[in-house]
């Protein structure tokens, strides 16, 4: 059942009494400073906050409105320096200009008049009342809420003063079609395009609520024939301007045939609605609701979303509001339900009485779509530029070819493990891990006089820094130096299959140690090892010719490799060939010697040893002529 309310009659004096407890600026004597259009085609805006989601949406809305250029022309963000931020206008890309301070941005875009402030709570205040400081701005956009109100009453005293006119505080601000958006007002551009703001209706708006008003867009636009301007004020308690200051702007307004109000529970601002009505102040016709009136169904008052939406007293409360509107001679519908048939009845009688031209509708431009967004949607596919199958840093946790770096660490599978999940895409077994880190230590130096040390200790003497000094001495990796594992590689794959003899160096009297414990680690612990065994079978041979005819680290590292491709059941042939082709035996020396490269680096740089010059007398100078 509906609860019984003793709900007083608004007569010609409680009204005035009710309105005099909370006088407007007109009754305080104050020149109203929204008596001029606060938006045209030509407004432009200084974005407080690098919010890029509500300035791509503002320049969106540009763009479907066929402005000649975006509405945003700064952008003030103190945590950062000075640089210029990427958005699009159409299909055409622009840069905004961000700085870190507003007194700046303010001096270098003289042609802002409206400051669009995303500043939290925290900051909103000292923003606005900095960007009060500027003759220039005419109109302040207040998003945050929870201002404390001695702050935001301390804005609008300076505000009236100034002439500046505030929406907000707890707003998201407001939209005229085919002119100006502020921020994020009406969602998403398919939305703005179904509610028809691209272009200029005969209906104006004002309300407390943002996500109400943009309920409003689409009702305006089903039931009427669009929206010519609206304004969200704010549902904190002191809003910087008030129902009665935008309804009559609107009512100044030409262009403007019917007005709308959304209203809500707490407040008296629409008791003033109701006596400009009754002045004469407001002629043209208007459509009221205030929301909240299910709030007499509680046995306790309820305080809503809004700050301001608590009644104090009777005549606070939305039901005594709406039957004050409609005593007053306002268009109120039994509900908010039928809001849209209230509102539709007034347009077809302004249409019928000649105030309301219907008007062709005209396509707006396609907003490009973004293509993350398209892609979200699942309405266009890519190939992706580049396919990794090694590593996945996305989710909670780094993986190595599907295995969670903690089961890495946890199972102590050390750099070779790391090496068979990144390079080879498996988990290879204990022994040729361990292989791969024996290579390592076993290449990772073999002293200054070679090529690589030799470049990267020049290169560190001549001052440069570590990657250049590592680089210089990777450089001259290749079949001369370093670079032989992959040629003695294919020419052991080649001697295994047709019977050749490859021959390498170093001495059997003077024998390498590296070489020695490589080739008993091969052939312990290799399960199959038959190009390892054909090497030495040559070394044998060839020992017998010439003593230096021995297997080197190169040789026995290529050959071992080779079988771990090819004969021990880890890889099919065709992958281990595949391997051999691509460098990946090579790529253990390159990774093995930067080991030392860097050592080298670190070494002359600790000495702080001077820039090299060769001697000359070292250098065998033959000119043409001599």
């Amino acid at each position: 059942p509906k609860p019984k309310l003793d709900i007083p009659e608004m007569s010609h004096k409680l009204l005035d009494l009710v309105c005099s407890q909370a006088p407007t600026r007109q009754d305080l004597g104050q020149c109203p400073s929204t008596v001029m259009s606060l938006f045209t085609d030509r407004t432009k805006a200084i974005i407080w906050g690098m919010q890029n989601r509500a300035i791509q949406g503002m320049l969106d809305f540009d763009y479907i409105c066929r402005r000649s250029e975006p509405s945003v022309v700064a952008i003030v963000y103190p945590f950062t320096a000075d640089h210029k931020q990427k958005y699009y206008f159409g299909n055409k890309e622009v840069f905004i200009p961000v700085y870190s301070d507003m007194d700046v941005s303010m001096r270098k875009h003289q042609e802002a008049t409206v400051l669009v402030n995303f500043a939290s709570l925290r900051s909103a205040y000292d923003s606005t009342m900095q960007a009060m400081q500027h003759p220039q701005i005419n109109t302040i956009v207040i998003i945050a809420e929870g201002i404390p109100e001695n702050m935001t009453r301390k804005i609008i005293k300076l505000a009236d003063t100034r002439g500046v006119n505030i929406i907000g505080p707890a707003t998201v601000g407001g939209i005229k079609p085919g002119c100006f958006k502020i921020g994020n007002t009406a969602g998403m551009i398919d939305n703005i395009i179904d509610s028809k703001l691209y272009r200029p209706g005969s209906v104006a708006y004002v309300s407390r609520s943002g996500g109400m008003s943009n309920e409003l867009n689409n009702i305006i636009s089903k039931d009427a024939d669009g929206v010519c301007e609206g304004v969200a004020i704010g549902g904190d308690r002191y809003p910087g301007t008030t129902f009665i200051d935008h309804l009559m702007r609107y009512e100044a307004d030409p262009n403007v045939k019917m007005l709308v109000l959304l209203g809500e529970v707490g407040g008296v601002e629409e008791y003033h609605v109701c006596k400009a009505v009754r002045d004469g102040k407001i002629k043209k016709p208007i459509v009221a609701w205030c929301i909240g009136t299910c709030s007499d169904m509680f046995t306790s008052e309820v305080q809503f979303g809004h700050a301001g939406s608590l009644a104090g007293s009777t005549v606070e409360k939305a039901v005594a509001k709406n039957a004050a509107l409609r005593a007053y001679g306002a268009e109120v519908p039994d509900s908010f339900d039928t809001l849209g048939v209230a509102v539709n009845k007034v347009y077809q009688k302004l249409v019928k009485e000649g105030k309301i031209i219907v008007k062709e509708e005209v396509e707006p431009p396609k907003v490009p779509m973004d293509y993350d967004w398209a892609r979200k949607l699942g309405i266009i596919r890519k190939p992706a530029a580049f396919i990794s199958t090694i590593c996945d840093e996305r989710g909670n946790e780094l993986s190595y070819c599907g295995v969670p770096i903690s089961q890495v660490l946890e199972r102590q599978m050390g750099v070779g493990g790391t090496i068979s999940l990144l390079w080879f895409q498996r988990e290879l077994p204990e022994w040729a891990t361990k292989f791969f880190e024996l290579v390592l230590i076993v290449t990772a130096d073999h002293g200054p006089a070679v090529s690589g040390a030799h470049n990267t200790m020049v290169t560190a003497r001549a001052g440069k820094d570590l990657i250049s000094s590592v680089v210089s001495g990777l450089l001259t990796i290749g079949d001369r130096f370093g670079g032989a594992l992959d040629r003695a590689a294919l020419d052991f794959c080649a001697a295994y299959d047709r019977g050749q003899h490859p021959q390498e160096v170093k001495s059997i009297n003077n024998p390498d140690s590296r070489v020695r414990e490589l080739k008993a680690y091969v052939t312990s612990r290799w399960p199959a090892w038959p190009v390892t065994r054909y090497a030495l079978d040559v070394e044998a041979i060839t020992t017998r010719k010439k003593p230096n005819l021995i297997l080197n680290v190169d040789g026995i590292v290529a050959a071992a490799m080779v079988d771990m491709f090819r004969h021990c059941q880890l890889f099919t042939q065709e992958e281990g060939n595949n391997y051999i082709a691509m460098g990946s035996i090579n790529a253990l020396f390159v990774l093995g010697r930067t080991i030392g490269l860097v050592g080298h680096y670190l070494d002359q740089k600790r000495m702080k040893q001077p820039l090299y010059r060769h001697p000359w007398d070292d250098i065998t100078y033959m000119s043409p002529l001599n």
